[in-house]
């Protein structure tokens, strides 16, 4: 029996994977999510995180998704991001940094402070660590 499944993670810029896995993991907006050969069909929308990807013989590679989409289908998986890069891309120190920014500013709020856009950025930078942390591991 079949256990693979077709994965396509593609971003505003570029398509960044296709290929055969037998799992994916990754942030829906309602939690994780882990899908493999048969789920059920699926449409759900992505939060800024990690997405991992088991490809065939058991090799893992981690992905970095800034939010999207992910649709399930019978036999193929689509992750339609904002943003997407392989986690080795991430530039660990950058993010180290944005996290310490939106911290600071969310901290010393000034009467031109716009929370949301601070809260986001910090989302996104600690997703982006996180999803270096999956690849460390």
């Amino acid at each position: 029996m079949d256990t693979k499944m077709h994965c396509d993670i593609v971003s505003a810029e570029e398509s960044i994977f296709s290929g055969n896995v037998e799992m994916v993991i990754a942030a829906g907006s309602l939690g994780d999510l882990g899908i493999s050969f048969g789920h059920a069909p699926l449409l759900t929308a992505l939060i800024p995180g990690p997405v991992r990807l088991i490809k065939d013989g058991g090799d893992e590679e981690v992905f970095y998704v800034s939010g999207g989409f992910l649709e399930v289908q019978r036999d193929t998986v689509t992750l339609l991001a904002d943003t997407a890069l392989r986690a080795a891309d991430v530039d660990e120190a950058a993010a180290a940094k944005a996290v310490e920014d939106a911290e600071n500013a969310i901290a010393n709020q000034g009467a031109d402070f716009e929370y949301g856009a601070a809260a986001a950025q910090l989302a996104e930078a600690v997703a982006q660590l996180r999803a270096l942390k999956q690849i460390k591991k």
